[in-house]
């Protein structure tokens, strides 16, 4: 039941994270356009009548998935396909090789420095050289194919063609070159830093397809292990000589990305006492996948250094090639240049976890309240951010309305039957991008900010916005949850707005969901969120990469997704076309004010 209230007292301490709630009195209200949800819990993957191993990410056991996948079956053909060839002895071997010299090769290329390594200083940010790759790391075979490319095609522009492994040069499941190769091209970055967590905690996290996964989640879209073909003592998290089969999809925080769906494995080696290594590297080497994918992965990963002070030295390599060909426009800059899946990006996601990983304060720890609404904005944001990529389950439509000359406005529906968590019935969501001439920083300060609200929102205007509570949620500046309250008159309160702000060196997000009164009580006093509805909408702000100078944007890509709940399409209907001019109408004035506020 929706309500307000008569009486709102409360009090709050930003700095401690202790908030203090009074309930006086209350009475029916009929906001139902507030309630909302989350996306339901994949179900596990499960090939085991297939002969293979895989690791629940959502039990517990030593099996992964994640994703959406309701019915415990392959997602793709490939999956099958990967699951039956697992069971060869002889390709067991071919891939623990594969793996094993892809370990050699990332060690090689991480530790090397220019001319193979040279910073972007624009992008701040550090970038492969290919044709030193191909002098000095690649095989001869990789190296003439690529030269007969460039003269085939009169580009000396370096973008290495795929390459292929000798030692399956003969077998039947061998890929045989593809004269599309002329459309992949290579990205390669690197990332040093420093983090305060132990490298045996890295490794773990790293080899733990369900830590790997859910740290990640704002890159990975879903993952499974096929099979773990060597190791030492998985289950006494001992990686040491681990080799694990993976497949994994990886998506830009746009439906305007197409998301990279990659076959690998997965190798984990000490080097010595201080030093480790994790290694992925793409299985199209060996195989030829039933797949449309257009993605190989170059030996990728990261060393893992232990340093003096307990914490850890991180070099982190992403190298793949990939065919990017159906990106937006408007996308293109970030995606080509390497910087949307780049190894910075990767980097940046990891230091903020391991900065969450140290102690937090007392009164967080012992405060249920606390803890109960923190756990509800993290599924906040994850149902955000797995809704707003464009992975396979995520069927985006253009809308069918005027639209003016590069609007990239789409339209998903998606029906609930199972998750408590969610109403049961179909939600639309509605996302938009746009170019703005700001800063991500003063992007992401204008919309995280209550008083700005009023100034996009449409459905805002008119009524008072006041920040009742914050507590921050990282070391890194910007990143906190607050709760709104939303008052039509001094006395009658509206609405109640969840929102969880995130920010890092790669990537921003503002993300929010309505929540009634009684709800947020609830959930504050210590009661489970779990089964909180909650429908959550936002934004997404990357940098504008053709406008850095010095590491900085002057410029800034904004994704705005509105989801909602349309009564006519919950009955089973198509949404009515009023609905959609509306819900347009709504989402593209949003973006027009922003742009209007930044100019």
């Amino acid at each position: 039941m929706n309500i307000c209230l008569n009486e709102w007292l409360g009090t709050t301490n930003a700095t401690e994270g202790v908030l203090f709630l009074q309930i006086a009195t209350i009475r029916p209200h009929n906001n139902a356009g507030f309630l909302s949800s989350s996306p339901a819990i994949p179900q596990s993957f499960n090939q085991q009548s297939y002969g293979v191993q895989t690791w629940d990410s959502h039990n517990g056991s030593s099996s992964i998935d994640v994703g959406n996948n309701k019915n415990n079956t392959p997602h793709r053909a490939t999956d099958l396909f990967i699951a039956v060839s697992l069971c060869a002895e002889e390709n067991k071997r071919k891939i623990i090789d594969l793996a094993s010299e892809a370990m050699n090769e990332l060690k090689k290329v991480a530790m090397e420095e220019p001319p193979l390594w040279s910073i972007d200083l624009d992008k701040d940010i550090e970038m492969l050289n290919n044709i030193e790759y191909m002098k000095e790391i690649a095989n001869a075979k990789t190296a003439i194919a690529e030269i007969l490319r460039l003269i085939k095609v009169k580009d000396y522009t370096p973008l290495p063609s795929s390459p292929r492994s000798n030692k399956a040069s003969n077998d039947v499941l061998s890929e045989a070159p593809s004269q599309d190769d002329d459309l992949l091209h290579t990205e390669g970055t690197r990332e040093t830093g420093h983090v305060g967590v132990k490298p045996t905690k890295l490794v773990e996290l790293l080899m733990d397809s369900k830590q790997w996964s859910q740290v990640f989640s704002k890159i990975v879209s879903r993952a499974k292990v096929l099979r773990v073909l060597a190791s030492t003592g998985i289950l006494q998290q001992n990686y040491e000589g681990t080799v694990q089969v993976m497949g994994a999809e990886f998506y830009g925080p746009t439906p305007q990305i197409p998301t990279r769906e990659i076959y690998f494995a997965r190798y984990c080696k000490r080097f010595c006492q201080s030093m480790w290594g994790v290694v992925d590297v793409s299985l199209e080497t060996l195989f030829q996948f039933p797949s449309a994918k257009r993605i190989e992965k170059r030996p990728s990963g990261c060393l893992i250094t232990e340093m003096p002070d307990g914490g850890s030295k991180v070099i982190w390599v992403e190298h793949v090639q990939v065919d990017d060909g159906f990106v937006h426009k408007i996308f293109e800059p970030i995606v080509n240049s390497g910087f949307a899946f780049s190894a910075k990006r990767w980097f940046s996601i990891l230091a903020q976890h391991c900065a969450l990983m140290a102690p937090c304060t007392p009164i967080v720890d012992g405060e249920p309240g606390i803890r109960s609404i923190l756990n509800l904005s993290e599924r906040m944001m994850g149902s955000f951010v797995s809704e707003i990529n464009a992975y396979a389950t995520n069927e985006w439509k253009e809308l069918p309305v005027p639209k003016a000359n590069g609007d990239s406005t789409l339209m998903m529906t998606k029906t609930n039957k199972d998750d408590p968590g969610m109403p049961t019935a179909t939600t639309v969501v509605f996302a938009s991008s746009a170019l703005l001439p700001a800063t991500p920083k003063q992007v992401f300060d204008f919309l995280s900010s209550e008083n700005s609200r009023s100034e996009w929102d449409i459905l805002s205007q008119g009524h008072y916005h006041q920040e009742i509570a914050r507590i921050t949620t990282s070391q890194y500046p910007g990143n906190h949850l607050s709760i709104f309250q939303v008052n039509s008159t001094p006395d009658n309160i509206e609405a109640m707005y969840l929102q969880r702000c995130y920010t890092d060196s790669a990537a921003s997000y503002v993300v929010f969901a309505p929540l009634d009164i009684t709800t947020v009580s609830s959930v504050l006093s210590g009661e489970n969120s779990d089964f909180v509805r909650i429908l959550p909408c936002g934004f997404v702000i990357l940098p504008d990469v053709s406008k850095m100078r010095g590491g900085i944007a002057s410029g800034s890509l904004l994704t705005l997704a509105l989801h909602i709940v349309d009564d006519v399409t919950a009955a089973g209907q198509r949404i009515a076309p009023d609905s959609i001019d509306l819900m347009y109408r709504i989402i593209t004035d949003a973006v027009s004010k922003i742009k209007d506020a930044m100019a």
